[in-house]
């Protein structure tokens, strides 16, 4: 008998853990936007068109278990991947646990802690390295990847910790990830956000990365300033990286706002560190948004050859 209970015992610690939930009717959503870029890069033999229209559809459903919990699921339709046999892009479900905080799993295109403060210094449209080709392969954001959890917890007297989890699926590396982030607005001091995030992963079995990243924003009438430093250490010496980034916005209006940002890349390993700047603006009005960002690049990916500039604009 105490042979056929650690059998079942067994059998059952084996077995597929899943659970479904009924979202009820599902939403559609999506918007009518039109984007030009255009990248200062001489290694490009040609431009080609460069005004693309946005194709992605949001479909989005909820429902409440007896317990008081909801549950949200939400699927993007994208046209990105056509090619490919795939429609299918963002889509995530998440759980409300009525007053725990939420719980989100993401099958794609989840946000790590990290990955989601890898500059929160404040800007009119995007960050001072967007739209520059080559710019955005040196941030220190963390890690992402298909079939993430990520926990937020609700407000803790004016804190919030999010915490991520993303499981071994390589059969090579076959490592984990996990980060957690914390921002915290201080009730003695009005219209300051400060915050820090830490991650540790292997980007090769038994090779540790240490990434971190701290940040302080303030807010003043139309007026926002902020600072974020960042570091990643490993796998070498020669692979450290530090970041820094600086963000000013003025909201003129309420519908008008320009920026201006900067941030540099230094690896230890190269002595050209990577220096961005630029100027974005954005003007809202009902439901049409059109902005745009104007950045300039100088050792892209710390090659001094690699001088960029780039134009982006976006109407909504």
């Amino acid at each position: 008998m105490n042979n056929l209970k650690k059998i079942g015992l067994s059998a059952l610690a084996g077995s597929l853990v899943a659970f479904s939930a009924q979202a009820g009717e599902l939403s559609a959503s999506g918007s009518a936007s039109l984007t030009f870029s255009n990248a200062d890069d001489k290694s490009l033999t040609h431009e080609g068109n460069q005004w693309t229209m946005g194709d992605s559809i949001t479909m989005t459903g909820s429902g409440e278990m007896d317990n008081g919990m909801t549950i949200s699921v939400s699927f993007e339709i994208d046209n990105d991947d056509v090619g490919g046999g795939n429609v299918y892009d963002s889509h995530s479900m998440t759980l409300d646990t009525n007053g725990g905080g939420t719980i989100t799993f993401a099958g794609h295109g989840g946000s790590s802690a990290m990955s989601a403060i890898d500059d929160v210094t404040p800007n009119a449209y995007e960050e001072s390295w967007d739209a520059v080709t080559g710019a955005d392969g040196n941030n220190i954001n963390g890690l992402s990847g298909d079939n993430m959890f990520t926990y937020k917890s609700p407000d803790l007297g004016g804190a919030t910790i999010t915490m991520a989890y993303l499981n071994a699926s390589d059969a090579i590396t076959d490592v984990s990830y996990m980060d957690f982030a914390v921002a915290a607005t201080p009730s003695m001091v009005d219209g300051l956000t400060v915050g820090f995030g830490m991650a540790e992963t292997e980007a090769t079995t038994g090779t540790v990365i240490d990434d971190q990243t701290i940040y302080a924003k303030y807010t003043y009438g139309s007026l926002t300033v902020g600072y974020q430093v960042s570091e990643s250490d490993g796998p070498s010496s020669s692979n450290d990286l530090d970041a820094t980034a600086l963000g000013i916005s003025y909201a003129i209006t309420d519908d008008f706002t320009v920026a201006y940002n900067q941030s540099t890349r230094d690896i230890a390993s190269d002595t050209d560190d990577q220096e961005a700047s630029g100027i974005s603006a954005s003007y809202t009005s009902g439901g049409i948004t059109v902005g745009g960002v104007m950045n300039d690049v100088d050792n892209v990916g710390f090659d001094a050859s690699a001088d960029r500039e780039a134009q982006a604009s976006l109407r909504t």
